[in-house]
């Protein structure tokens, strides 16, 4: 008979060996840890194997198919999607594990608490961030958007307090990679919807992502980390734009002056 608090860790990873090791440790509390490794170049598998992980090897079909899939590998009652950046603190096992157990709803928004570049993020739209992780097995599923994906539940949600970390954007290398990685996902999941593209949608969506970031939502508090996260913010809703751009029109190579010589 299944354990009706039991539950399963799903992470999906490529590349990960300097998170996974302590990602699968924060995760140890739950019945199962369950690694989706979509192909690492690195000692991610090995990693999170030896920090108690059950790891499959995948390929990558996106983001919340991956988690979906992770779902379906579960026998637990309880499943909750966990990335390798992310950490669960001593206080929000305590407060998974008595939740599950009481059972008074379906699933859980947890709280996530975020750092970008070495410093703790309290306002620009990042903070409260109520995230939907935890939910039982059989009422839990993910969307199947290439880049921000999210969990879904049909049920009863609740708000759990205690706050998840997230090692978001340790280094400015890291901001620069995953500038060109979300917006090139981001662009594809709009080509989907039916967006369109364009360099006048992309000045437009970029100033007023750099505005709510920094001043609606109060980014200037969090001093010059702040303003670097709106310029980010700016910069990822402009290459965005111009990527849906290039994706309906892939630009061709051009006919230079004089080329070839005399």
């Amino acid at each position: 008979m299944q354990n009706p608090h039991s539950l399963t860790v799903v992470i999906v990873a490529k590349n990960e060996e300097r998170n996974i090791a302590e990602c699968v440790a924060s995760a140890a509390f739950a019945d199962a840890v369950l690694v989706l490794d979509s192909g690492s170049t690195d000692a991610t598998a090995s990693r999170a194997a030896a920090a108690g992980a059950r790891v499959v090897q995948t390929d990558w079909p996106g983001y919340g198919s991956q988690v979906a899939r992770g779902f379906g590998m579960t026998d637990t009652a309880w499943v909750m999607s966990l990335d390798a950046d992310e950490r669960i603190t001593p206080r929000l096992r305590d407060e998974i594990l008595a939740s599950t157990r009481a059972a008074q709803f379906d699933g859980f928004r947890i709280p996530r608490i975020s750092e970008f570049c070495g410093k703790v993020i309290h306002h620009s739209g990042w903070r409260p961030d109520h995230t939907l992780r935890l939910g039982r097995r059989d009422k839990s599923g993910f969307t199947d958007h290439f880049l921000h994906a999210h969990m879904t539940l049909n049920g009863v949600v609740g708000d759990l307090k205690s706050s998840l970390i997230h090692y978001s954007y340790p280094n400015v290398a890291n901001v620069l990679e995953k500038l060109d990685r979300y917006s090139t996902g981001a662009a594809r999941d709009m080509q989907t919807r039916g967006k369109q593209g364009g360099v006048g949608r992309a000045v437009v969506h970029g100033v007023f992502a750099f505005l709510r970031s920094y001043v609606l939502r109060r980014g200037f508090l969090d001093g010059s980390h702040g303003l670097m996260l709106a310029i980010y913010n700016a910069e990822y809703a402009y290459y965005k734009y111009i990527k849906l751009m290039f994706l309906a029109h892939p630009p061709k190579r051009p006919v230079f002056p004089d080329e070839g010589g005399r």
